[in-house]
């Protein structure tokens, strides 16, 4: 399909919202990527692509950063900002950073206010102990819609051990089953399953009544998540078992900055009138 036609199918797409992605459930895969700037949203926003997350990993791939802990609610709220400008259809989340849920009411409710403010339209959190689910239940009770994110949950991966495969006995299905539960009663609208054993995320997108977007746990969920740039190959030497490069960004941009380099030092760049 040419670019011509891309924008133009784009202009006549559908705004994606909540319940279409309710909606989704059992049927056609939904399709979601990470986003952190306008120039990269003006880009998905001629795809067909049904949500786009502002996550917390612009901690390493925004910044440079070896895990997401040192993510603030001003970076987020910086980049939800910057994104908004450009993304129109897709449905946009904005990851709760890092000590933001979970902790003090105060706290989680001041900073969902600021990411919704910033132009999220709905809000992703991780885990799914009693107290999140509480916090949860009222964060959707008065009408801000959230995902919730179990599994491999990056702000506890200290806890967690590192970055393990999550659900491979019986014991840790069975937990992410309950979770799983546990979010849906809250009022989560979808939720993320990270590194979960495939037969295990299956049998949670089989049970649950929302649904699941997987990020390395198989192709059973009712939908699939990556970093935009991973899957652009821009990092070529980071390929985790469960990405595909669709391109390799890394060697085009090289090789464009050389050529742009090399001609500006035999000065055919610029062209002389």
């Amino acid at each position: 399909m040419s670019y011509a036609a891309n924008s133009e199918q784009s202009a006549q797409r559908k705004k994606r919202r909540v319940t279409d992605i309710l909606s989704r459930k059992g049927g056609a895969p939904l399709t979601a990527l990470t986003c952190y700037d306008a120039t990269f949203a003006r880009l998905l926003e001629k795809t067909d692509l049904d949500v786009v997350l502002v996550g917390d990993s612009l901690g390493h791939v925004m910044q440079g950063g070896d895990s997401t802990l040192t993510v603030t609610v001003d970076d987020v709220a910086y980049h939800t900002r910057c994104v908004a400008k450009s993304l129109k259809t897709p449905l946009l989340v904005s990851d709760v950073p890092f000590a933001s849920a979970g902790f003090t009411d105060e706290r989680l409710y001041a900073d969902a206010e600021r990411l919704m403010r910033a132009g999220a339209e709905a809000l992703k959190i991780e885990g799914a102990s009693a107290e999140l689910c509480r916090q949860i239940s009222r964060l959707t009770t008065h009408g801000i819609p959230v995902m919730g994110h179990i599994g491999l949950v990056p702000q506890s991966v200290h806890a967690l051990g590192g970055y393990r495969i999550q659900g491979r006995s019986e014991e840790a299905q069975l937990r992410l089953l309950d979770e799983a539960q546990r979010l849906v009663d809250a009022g989560c609208f979808a939720i993320v399953l990270e590194l979960v054993d495939e037969a295990t995320a299956r049998r949670v997108t089989q049970s649950c009544q929302v649904p699941t977007i997987g990020i390395g746990a198989g192709n059973s969920c009712d939908g699939q998540i990556l970093v935009l740039q991973d899957m652009l190959g821009m990092n070529m030497d980071f390929k985790p078992k469960f990405l595909k490069h669709f391109a390799n960004l890394e060697n085009v941009v090289v090789d464009a900055v050389e050529n742009y380099c090399r001609e500006v030092n035999e000065r055919s760049f610029p062209v002389g009138k």
